[in-house]
Formats: C-alpha cells, sequence, structure tokens
C-alpha cells in the first residue's frame, strides 16, 4: 500500500522554514512490500547508500584471508569516512599489504570533511591525497578483488572493467532483476552509479539483512559485512556522525548507510527487513532524520534513545535554540 510522500519539517520559532518531501520502502527478500510512500518504482541514482552490496565482491573474492585483513577494512569498503588520520593511515596499511600505492587509487582527491583536519594538514603544510576522499576504502576494496582474481588493476573504475561487471551480478541477485538494464551516471568518485528503482534497492537491503535465499558464499559474506558495520562504526564515517552512532548504538540490530544527496539505505536483521530512502531534494540532514524517523517507527530506535537523532534541535551561530526538524504530521501522523 504506498502512502503519501516522506515529509521533513524544518522550524524556526512557530514557522515552517523548509519541506524536504522524499521516498521510501521498507521490504521484505521476496519483494513483498511491508510499508512505502511515494513512487518506490521511481529510478534513484543509490550513490554511496549501496556501498555495502558493492562490498560484497571483495568479501566473496577470499582477498580478506589472502591479505590478511579484519572488520575495519570491510567497515571501510562500506565507507563514505571524514577522511580522519586513523581512516587514512588504514587506507595506506591496506594498500600497502595488496602491493598497491595511493596513486593506484582512481578516486580523486577532495579535502576531508573535519575541520580540525583540515587545520591540522595546514599546520603540517601537506595536502590531502587519494586516502583522504571518503570513497577510498571503497575503492580499495576493488583493487583487493582485481589484484586476487589476477586483473588489471588500472582503469577498474571503468563501467566494463570486471570489476565494475562483478558488482552488477551482485546487484542482479539481490535485487531480483537484471541490473545491466540499467542506465548509468557516473559517481562522485569516477565508478558507475545505477539507476535502480527504490523499491528494487531496499529489497536488495533486505537480502543482504536476511540471506537465506541467497548462495551459501554469498550469505556469509552478508553476515559478515553487517557484522563488521557494526564492530567498527569509526570506520563506517568517523566522529560525530549519523551512521557511526546508529551502526555502533544498534549492533546486531540495524546497519544503515548514507548516500550523497539525500539517499539512505538499512538493513534490519531481526525483523529480516531492508529500507530504502530519497530526499528529492538532496538534502543529507532530511535524509537522516527520515531513517532515524523510519527505525522508530519500526520499533528499532526508542524514544528515549538518541534523542537528538529523532528531533534535532535547529541552533544559531550562538548555539541558541531556535527552531527543529520533525517528521511532518501527513507523513506518519
Amino acid at each position: 500500500m504506498s502512502n503519501g510522500p516522506v515529509v521533513i519539517e524544518v522550524t524556526r520559532g512557530p514557522v515552517v522554514e523548509s519541506r524536504h518531501e522524499g521516498i521510501a520502502a521498507v521490504m521484505k527478500p521476496d519483494g513483498t512490500i511491508v510499508a512505502s510512500w511515494g513512487d518506490i518504482d521511481a529510478a534513484i541514482l543509490p550513490r554511496s547508500a549501496n556501498k555495502p552490496i558493492q562490498a560484497m565482491a571483495f568479501v566473496e573474492s577470499g582477498a580478506i584471508e589472502r591479505f590478511g585483513l579484519g572488520n575495519e577494512h570491510i567497515a571501510l569498503a562500506c565507507a563514505s569516512h571524514n577522511g580522519e588520520p586513523r581512516h587514512v593511515e588504514t587506507v595506506r596499511a591496506w594498500l600497502g599489504k595488496v602491493g598497491l600505492r595511493e596513486a593506484d587509487l582512481e578516486c580523486g582527491t577532495h579535502p576531508p570533511r573535519l575541520q580540525s583536519t583540515i587545520e591540522s594538514l595546514a599546520r603540517e603544510g601537506t595536502a590531502p591525497t587519494p586516502a583522504f576522499n571518503n570513497c577510498s576504502g571503497k575503492h580499495s576494496g576493488f583493487l583487493s578483488t582485481a589484484v586476487t582474481y589476477g586483473e588489471p588493476t588500472r582503469g577498474y573504475i571503468k563501467y566494463d572493467h570486471p570489476v565494475q561487471r562483478r558488482l552488477r551480478d551482485v546487484m542482479t541477485d539481490l535485487c531480483g532483476t537484471d541490473a545491466n538494464d540499467f542506465a548509468y551516471g557516473t559517481d562522485g568518485c569516477g565508478i558507475p552509479t545505477l539507476a535502480t528503482p527504490l523499491r528494487r534497492l531496499a529489497r536488495a537491503m533486505a537480502n543482504m539483512a536476511e540471506p537465506s535465499r541467497l548462495s551459501n558464499r554469498r550469505a556469509e559474506a552478508a553476515g559478515r559485512i553487517r557484522a563488521a558495520m557494526n564492530a567498527e562504526p569509526f570506520m563506517m564515517a568517523g566522529t560525530g556522525r549519523f551512521c557511526t552512532r546508529i551502526n555502533g548504538t544498534l549492533a546486531g540490530v540495524a546497519q544503515v548507510k548514507t548516500g550523497a544527496e539525500g539517499v539512505f539505505c538499512a538493513m534490519l536483521p531481526g525483523l529480516g527487513l531492508g529500507i530504502a530512502l530519497k530526499m528529492w531534494d538532496g538534502a543529507g540532514r532530511a535524509a537522516e532524520l527520515a531513517m532515524a524517523t523510519l527505525l522508530g517507527h519500526l520499533g528499532i530506535l526508542a524514544a528515549d534513545q538518541m534523542q537528538e537523532l529523532l528531533h534535532p534541535p535547529v541552533r544559531n551561530v550562538v548555539g541558541l535554540l531556535v527552531g527543529e526538524m520533525r517528521p511532518a504530521k501527513s507523513w506518519l501522523g
């Protein structure tokens, strides 16, 4: 049953200053819709929200055992990290284990997310490198997979490279339709991002949450990814981030992942469900609150658990409380 859209409001004083609208689906592994809001057949670009899906081929390849990797590396392969020292140092050490260098990363370079890290680099007189890219862990996983299978590492981001073909095979299996038929664009880190119907993305997450329909090898990989996301929540994002806080707080209960332009996904293994949502204006702040609200709606996140995530305050530059973010009554009542 489809309802009206997801709606998140931002207030200032007694006034609703902004409204963010989107779509969301809660699915079972067999494609049954548990709940939905808006047009869930709309194709959306998952961006980084599907990194746990993209990490499946890395875990399945045997690279973890071959190169002596662990949960921190699996979590980094799923991460959109801040570029904090532990993230960067782990990526550099990981590439060394595989016999590669930062120069082999094709994700490009951007400044780290935190102002404190930027200031630290300035004091040192150094510039960010590809390891600081929020997707450097995912790309390290791609490179590790290519090395394990004896494939060329150069050009691993291209649509027809075996690394990317393998990801489409995984997506096809998880979402129940041929991902090779999806239109695609180029993600911020250079890899193809597949235009996926939202219901299919939620179904893929459900199959990772409850993978009994999958092959034994694929089901084991899904379990290892879920465990790593909870075991190493800092690696998933970093200081103060929503993904870090939820994955750390709800260990074994939920695994969540954000993506650019207002996308969010979750796996709920206890319920055997997957969630995918998209805010049409691309607002990450609204996507976070929408995900927290859905987790509360499904009984996963208690009202007294991380209250500021369920009802984020709006403060001005001197710290004065001037408003709040909230789900609109028109959404969940």
